[in-house]
């Protein structure tokens, strides 16, 4: 068996819903959990939105001390900080499954997914780089913001059932307990750049660089798409396996990604169907209606700057509460 997940808040059940429908269609076989990073007691979801698909809260994966790390991170450093604590989850949870894999939630899986469980078969994990080629201007992102983000896209990661890959996901949970910050003078960037160590902690790692994988932003200077019998494919006739729409909005469908200058959406025409699809989907799944939700783990930025500091510089609670107040 092999089960395929995700994670977010309640807020980003839209996009969640979107890549589990995709899954769905492509790969039925593939069970498909939603990770939620939030507290379902309490809230009724109007009926044409309650998700489909099982979804494991993260107070029923154990994770030790997980209250400080909510005081500790913001809503994207928890999500990413929470992954390899599911990947244990699963793994003990359903014996069964030979092989887990994580999807970014702002994914859709276009193909079944057959020769990357031949890969999983062979190999204890499978990555992609965020690119295979150089990039030749200054825009971004280049060579130096993938340095410091990580040579590897955290939207993706596979690993089969092994001894080795629970080593190192114990060591990574314990890694981001603490250390899943977006820090970039110190070198963090939430989960992605502790997974530059797969490859030399697992040496049977095995580095997918087949352009049909978690295509996005990062990589569309080397790959160009095209549709044919209502299939889609990349560089040529190189199946898509999945897009990766990182930094997307529905509400502003001209942007092809907020976390980029490199492309216009409108400039790349090869680009406009595939876009159209994923904004049409968010829209139909319920974008407008599951933004409304805050995380009811996130605490308001003057809580957790009161938090940190109190832990950190051990101040009485009366002089912090008085400087916190003043900012």
């Amino acid at each position: 068996m092999t089960i395929a997940f995700t994670i977010c808040s309640i807020n980003y059940l839209a996009q969640a819903r979107t890549l589990g429908d995709s899954l769905k269609a492509t790969n039925p076989d593939v069970r498909f959990f939603i990770g939620l990073v939030d507290i379902l007691h309490g809230v009724a979801f109007e009926d044409a939105y309650a998700p489909a698909y099982p979804m494991i809260e993260i107070d029923k994966i154990e994770i030790r001390d997980f209250e400080e790390m909510c005081a500790r991170y913001n809503i994207t450093e928890l999500n990413t900080a929470v992954k390899p604590f599911y990947f244990t989850y699963f793994f003990k949870h359903y014996p069964e499954a030979k092989n887990v894999i994580y999807f970014d939630p702002d994914i859709i899986v276009f193909q079944p997914l057959t020769a990357l469980l031949n890969s999983l078969a062979r190999n204890n994990a499978v990555l992609t780089p965020h690119i295979n080629t150089p990039i030749d201007d200054r825009l971004t992102p280049n060579e130096l913001h993938h340095l410091n983000t990580g040579v590897y896209n955290l939207g993706f990661v596979a690993f089969s059932r092994s001894a080795e890959n629970d080593r190192f996901i114990a060591w990574w949970e314990e890694k981001l307990r603490y250390e899943c910050l977006i820090d970039l003078c110190n070198g963090l960037f939430v989960d992605q750049n502790w997974m530059n160590f797969l490859p030399v902690f697992v040496p049977d790692t095995h580095i997918e660089r087949n352009p049909g994988y978690n295509a996005a932003y990062w990589n569309l200077h080397e790959r160009t798409f095209s549709s044919r019998n209502g299939h889609w494919y990349v560089n040529g006739d190189n199946p898509l396996i999945f897009f990766h729409y990182s930094g997307y909005d529905p509400a502003k469908p001209d942007v092809l990604s907020k976390y980029q200058d490199r492309f216009q959406l409108d400039q790349r025409t090869d680009l406009t169907d595939l876009f159209a699809l994923y904004k049409n989907c968010l829209i139909e799944n319920g974008n407008a209606y599951y933004r409304q939700f805050p995380c009811a783990y996130i605490r308001p930025v003057p809580v957790r700057r009161y938090q940190r500091v109190r832990k950190y510089l051990k101040m009485p609670v009366n002089y912090l509460i008085g400087k916190l107040q003043t900012i």
